[in-house]
């Protein structure tokens, strides 16, 4: 990827993030998904088998219309290709989206609109939201753009960089699968499998790295680095993810905070891990340290992409 592409497509995430009605290539893999979900499960008895074939289509569709999208392009002429570039490389980051939505729930807390609060969290959580309190909505929050930081900017910018536009879309379709057919229930467990296992090995790096960012971007902020790397090391295998422990604990650590606990997912509650230790009760200044450290972490990665291409 060239730097000026790679430059314009950082720049017009932090401009505009994700407007609501613009034509997203993430959307539409969504939609492939869900219609390819129906088909599988009626076509195919195996549930795991079924979950691999839609892994196999999804990412050959995807790979294939990106690439063959990008051909046409270049056939008119190459800004064309290039703008087209730009678009797809454009969807697959969320850096600017990530703290739109989050900074919602936030202000429905300020505002003391508690349902408002609610609503606004379930937008971008996977879990129950209902019958959350203040201080549950916070954590919930900082949980979220802690592990977001890996999925929606640390990783799709580590594989734009890798592979360009086409690399990149296929990363996210991975991460899109996941989301939507990894869950660990009755219906999900077998047919979600191989979506889920593929986005634990994608995010091996990327996970690791956002961590590392977290602690080293602390230290400027003023943030516990130190913490943020112990609790890092003591507590990011506690998750049941391999990966999803790494950005967590490092925020913890960095915030004084404890992170984690049960959840509620489709009717049932989930005892998960904690990572950090007892301290202070989550508070609205957490959620903009967190922040912070997640522009300043992204600003360490997007500088060694820098050196990287050989531009510092």
């Amino acid at each position: 990827m060239s730097f000026g592409l790679f430059c314009a497509i950082l720049l017009l995430d932090l401009l505009l993030g994700d407007p609501h009605g613009w034509p997203h290539p993430i959307v539409w893999i969504g939609r492939l998904i869900e219609r390819l979900e129906g088909w599988l499960r009626e076509s195919i008895p195996q549930p795991r088998t079924a979950g691999i074939v839609l892994v196999i289509l999804t990412l050959t569709i995807t790979g294939v219309t990106a690439a063959l999208l990008l051909k046409v392009a270049g056939t008119f002429a190459g800004l064309l290709a290039w703008l087209v570039s730009l678009w797809l490389g454009w969807s697959c980051l969320a850096l600017r989206s990530l703290h739109v939505e989050s900074r919602a729930v936030i202000e429905a807390l300020e505002a003391g609109d508690l349902p408002g609060a609610r609503q606004a969290l379930a937008m971008i959580v996977g879990r129950e939201t209902a019958d959350l309190d203040e201080e549950g909505i916070l954590k919930a929050t900082l949980e979220t753009v802690a592990e977001n930081a890996s999925d929606g900017v640390i990783a799709p910018l580590f594989y734009l960089l890798l592979g360009g536009p086409v690399l990149g879309l296929l990363y996210k379709a991975v991460s899109t699968l996941d989301s939507m057919v990894g869950y660990r229930n009755d219906k999900y467990r077998a047919f979600g499998w191989a979506g889920a296992r593929l986005d634990d090995l994608l995010n091996l790096i990327p996970a690791r790295l956002t961590g590392f960012l977290f602690v080293l971007a602390a230290f400027p902020l003023k943030l516990n680095g130190r913490e943020a790397l112990r609790i890092m090391r003591r507590d990011a295998g506690k998750h049941a993810s391999p990966n999803a422990g790494w950005p967590e604990a490092a925020a913890a650590g960095a915030l004084g905070l404890q992170l984690g606990g049960s959840a509620t997912y489709f009717g049932k509650t989930v005892e998960k891990p904690t990572f950090g230790d007892t301290g202070q009760r989550p508070q609205l200044d957490h959620y903009r340290q967190l922040i912070r450290l997640l522009y300043a972490g992204s600003g360490l990665f997007v500088a060694a992409c820098l050196l990287f291409m050989g531009v510092l």
